[in-house]
């Protein structure tokens, strides 16, 4: 009679032929997901503080101008004068539309007038300069404004 063995009860070893594609799945995710910051700020911008502030609902459709003294890396350059930052460079008023012109174009036709330009200026900002940069928007046609404030606690 032939004689059987036990075969040894073993864990079988850990198939790791899916791991590159578990490895690139989550790669692709993260990339997709993670948002960068856009813009170097130029400016120093303190927000002023609002009680009844609310928050905007579709990020995407938000364009961004700042305008605040120039940080102390540019303060040589440019001086202690509030300026106007469009995206990551100085601005003069006159660029103002073509801004808003430029940033329009990135929206879909149907997000077009829904767009709101946030205004993001520093506390110690003198009222004349963010009258020109609404006179300037007002001749852009871009009527959809906000004020950028923090809460009283701090949170922005």
């Amino acid at each position: 009679m032939a004689k059987f063995r036990k075969k040894s009860k073993e864990t079988p070893a850990l198939s790791t032929s899916s791991l590159p594609d578990i490895v690139f799945m989550l790669l692709f995710f993260f990339m997709v997901s993670t948002t960068m910051r856009e813009v170097e700020m130029q400016v120093k911008v303190d927000l002023p503080s609002a009680s009844e502030a609310v928050k905007l609902e579709k990020k995407s459709l938000v364009s961004y101008i700042y305008v605040g003294p120039p940080t102390t890396q540019n303060r040589a350059k440019y001086g202690d004068a509030p300026r106007i930052q469009l995206n990551d460079s100085f601005a003069q008023l006159g660029l103002i539309g073509e801004f808003v012109a430029s940033e329009r174009e990135k929206l879909d036709e149907r997000d077009r007038p829904s767009m709101t330009i946030s205004l993001k200026a520093d506390s110690k900002t003198k009222m004349g300069i963010i009258t020109d940069v609404k006179q300037a928007l007002r001749r852009a046609n871009a009527l959809n404004l906000s004020y950028a404030a923090k809460r009283p606690g701090g949170a922005e």
